[in-house]
C-alpha cells in the first residue's frame, strides 16, 4: 500500500465519528474524507456486529486513522457519550482543526481549490477560526435495489438548496478544550468563558466564506435566510439511501436508540430528490484511487468483501418476511408525498433574552475600542432559481394549479421552494395579481422589465381584453421558462403577449440612449412602464430613458429608499408619487 496520510499546512485537520454497523459503507466513507484532505479521522463504534470494529483497528494498524470504543454509562444516549470522550480524548485536544459529523453524511468541498487546504487558505486569510456548514438532503434518487456502487454516485438528487428543513449545519472550527464543548452540530463555549471576553474572538464563516450572525456564537444548529450558503462547502446527508438501505438501518437499530426513527414520516422528510446535485462528484476520482489503495491490503479487502456479503445474504432472508415487503410499499407510497407537504419537527426555539444579554456583554466596548459591526444580510433570493434549467429531469410530474386565473407549474426548476408552495396553494404573488389590473386602468401597451414569468402581466391580460404586453426578462434560463408558461395559457402566438430576452445594459460607450431599455422604450412605445425586478434599472438610468409615451410607471417594490430615489428621478418628467393612493406594495408614479 502506497496511501500515507495527508500533511496539512493547517497542522491536524481531524474529523471524529460515531458508528454503529457501517461496514458496508466504511471505506468508501473514509477514502472520501481522505481526498477532500483530513488528516486524521478518528471513529467511536459502539454495539458493532458486521466488521467495523476490525476495519477500523485495521486501518489505524495502517496508521491511517483511530478507533476508540463508546463506553456508554448508564442512561447516557452513543453519540453524546463518543462526544464526553472525544472531549477528553488527547489526538483530539492536540488537534488544530476539529469537526464532528455522521457516517451518513459526506463532505462536499465547493471551493474553487476543491481541498480543505484550500478552503482554510481563504478562511485564516479573513481572520476566521470557524466555517459553519450546512447540510444538502440527498434522497434515494428512486432507487429500491441494494447496490455495491458507491454512495455518493448512486444519490444525486436532494432537495432545493432554499429548502429549510434541511438546514442543519456542522461546523469545522480551531479546537481548544479550554473554551470549547464539542457538540454534533456546532461546539458550546464553556461556561466560565462566556462573560471573559472569549466569545468575542469567536470569528465563524458560512458555508459561502461570508460571516456568520453574531448570535450563532452563542446558540443554533441551524442556517437561516441570511446566513445559508454553498459556494465553499456543504455537508452531504445521505440519510436514507436506497430502499434496502433503509431496511438495513431500521431492522438493525441506529446509534441514537431512537425508538421507531427509520419510519414512513422519517422517509418522507429524508427522501428529496427535486433537484440534481453532482458537485461532490470532483471529488470521484481521488476517492476511487484511495479505496482501490486501501483495497490491496489484504486484511481490508477480506473484511470489506465479507460486510457486503452479510448485508446481501441479510437481505435475501428480509425479503422473503411480510414486514419488509410492507416497508418497501410503504417507503415507495411516502417518497411520493410532495415536498410541500413534508412536516418536520420545530427546531428548538432559542432564548432570545439569554442571547440577547450574552450578546450585550460581549459587544460592550472595551478600553474605547469600536465593536465589531455585524455583517450585512445576504440578498433576498426571490421566488425564481437561477439560473433555471429545464433540461434537468424534474423529480416527478409537475403539477399544474390556477393562480387567480393562470395556470402555473409547482416547478422546482423554476421556482424557489416557498414558491412552489405558494403556486401550489393557488396563492403565488397573489398581491400583484390582485392590484395590477387595476394600476392599469386606461392603459393599452404594457413594458414589463424583468417580468419573469409575467404573471402579473397574464392576470393583467386577462382582466384587460385590450391589452398588449412586451415583457422583458434577462435571467439565464427564465425566458424559456416563461414561454412555456405562456403556452400553457395560451399567448404563445405573441399578438398580445411578446417576450424579449435582450439585455437592458449601457453599450459599451456608456451611453443610455443605444441601451437595449431605449430600444424597447421607442419600439413598442408603452403607456405603462412596470419594472418587476427593479435592481435591473435604477432610478438615474430610467430618468436618462426616451419616456414621452409613457403616462404610468409601476416599481414592484415598497422600499422607502426606492420610493424617494424614483420620485427624483422621474418628477423632471413630470410623474407624480401616488403610492400613498395605491396600498398595493408597489410604487405608483403617474405623469401630471
Amino acid at each position: 500500500m502506497k496511501l500515507k496520510k495527508h500533511e496539512s499546512r493547517h497542522g491536524t485537520v481531524m474529523a471524529v465519528s460515531m458508528m454503529k454497523d457501517e461496514a458496508p459503507f466504511l471505506l468508501e466513507w473514509f477514502a472520501h474524507h481522505l481526498a477532500v484532505g483530513f488528516t486524521d479521522i478518528l471513529v467511536y463504534t459502539n454495539d458493532c456486529t458486521d466488521g467495523t470494529v476490525e476495519m477500523l483497528q485495521r486501518l489505524e494498524e495502517l496508521g491511517l486513522g483511530y478507533h476508540r470504543p463508546n463506553v456508554i454509562p448508564q442512561g447516557v444516549k452513543p453519540q453524546p457519550s463518543a462526544l464526553n470522550h472525544a472531549q477528553n480524548e488527547p489526538l483530539v485536544q492536540d488537534a488544530d482543526w476539529v469537526m464532528v459529523f455522521d457516517a451518513d453524511e459526506f463532505l462536499s468541498i465547493n471551493h474553487p481549490s476543491g481541498h480543505l487546504d484550500g478552503m482554510l487558505d481563504d478562511a485564516v486569510a479573513k481572520d476566521a477560526n470557524g466555517i459553519v456548514i450546512t447540510w444538502r438532503i440527498f434522497g434515494s434518487n428512486g432507487v429500491v435495489d441494494w447496490s455495491r456502487a458507491p454512495v455518493t454516485e448512486q444519490y444525486t438528487r436532494a432537495a432545493p438548496p432554499d429548502w429549510n428543513k434541511g438546514w442543519g449545519v456542522k461546523t469545522l472550527f480551531k479546537f481548544d478544550p479550554e473554551y470549547w464543548k464539542l457538540g454534533i452540530h456546532r461546539p458550546a463555549i464553556r461556561n466560565k468563558h462566556l462573560e471573559d471576553g472569549f466569545p468575542d474572538t469567536v470569528r465563524w464563516l458560512n458555508g459561502s466564506g461570508r460571516p456568520m450572525e453574531d448570535y450563532f456564537r452563542f446558540h443554533g444548529w441551524r442556517s437561516i435566510t441570511r446566513t445559508i450558503g454553498y459556494d465553499w462547502a456543504q455537508m452531504n446527508h445521505y440519510a436514507v439511501k436506497s430502499v434496502d438501505s433503509y431496511a438495513l438501518r431500521k431492522f438493525r437499530g441506529n446509534v441514537n436508540n431512537k425508538a421507531d426513527k427509520y419510519n414512513a414520516d422519517y422517509w418522507a422528510l429524508q427522501d428529496r430528490n427535486e433537484v440534481p446535485d453532482t458537485r461532490i462528484l470532483r471529488h470521484a476520482p481521488a476517492r476511487a484511487a484511495i479505496m482501490a489503495d486501501l483495497l490491496t491490503d489484504p486484511v481490508l479487502r477480506e473484511l470489506h468483501e465479507a460486510a457486503l456479503a452479510r448485508v446481501e445474504a441479510r437481505l435475501a432472508e428480509y425479503r422473503q418476511s411480510d414486514a419488509y415487503r410492507a416497508l418497501r410499499d410503504g417507503l415507495i407510497e411516502a417518497g411520493r408525498i410532495p415536498i410541500s407537504s413534508v412536516e418536520a419537527k420545530p427546531p428548538k426555539t432559542r432564548d432570545p433574552i439569554r442571547i440577547a444579554e450574552l450578546m450585550g456583554r460581549v459587544r460592550r466596548p472595551k478600553d474605547g475600542v469600536e465593536e465589531r459591526a455585524a455583517p450585512s444580510p445576504a440578498p433576498s433570493p426571490g421566488p425564481y432559481v437561477i439560473p433555471v434549467d429545464l433540461s434537468i429531469e424534474p423529480a416527478g410530474e409537475i403539477e399544474w394549479v390556477e393562480n387567480h386565473g393562470v395556470l402555473l407549474p409547482g416547478d422546482f426548476r423554476v421556482f424557489s421552494t416557498d414558491a412552489v408552495k405558494a403556486v401550489l396553494s393557488g396563492k403565488f404573488d397573489r398581491r400583484n395579481a390582485r392590484n395590477l389590473p387595476g394600476q392599469l386602468a386606461g392603459t393599452a401597451r404594457l413594458l414589463d422589465l424583468g417580468g419573469g414569468l409575467g404573471f402579473p402581466a397574464m392576470v393583467a391580460l386577462r382582466n384587460h381584453p385590450r391589452l398588449v404586453v412586451m415583457l422583458q426578462e434577462e435571467r439565464p434560463g427564465l425566458a424559456a421558462a416563461a414561454r412555456m408558461v405562456h403556452r400553457r395559457n395560451g399567448f404563445e402566438d405573441g399578438t398580445r403577449l411578446k417576450l424579449v430576452d435582450g439585455p437592458l445594459r449601457l453599450s459599451s460607450d456608456g451611453t443610455a440612449e443605444a441601451s437595449g431599455l431605449a430600444a424597447c422604450l421607442r419600439d413598442f412605445r408603452p403607456d405603462a412602464l412596470r419594472l418587476s425586478h427593479p435592481e435591473a434599472v435604477p432610478p438615474d438610468l430610467l430618468a436618462a430613458m426616451p419616456l414621452e409615451s409613457v403616462r404610468r410607471v409601476i416599481v414592484a417594490n415598497e422600499d422607502e429608499e426606492l420610493r424617494l430615489a424614483f420620485s427624483a428621478a422621474l418628477l423632471p418628467s413630470g410623474f407624480e408619487d401616488k403610492t400613498s393612493d395605491n396600498g398595493s406594495g408597489a410604487l405608483l408614479f403617474v405623469r401630471k
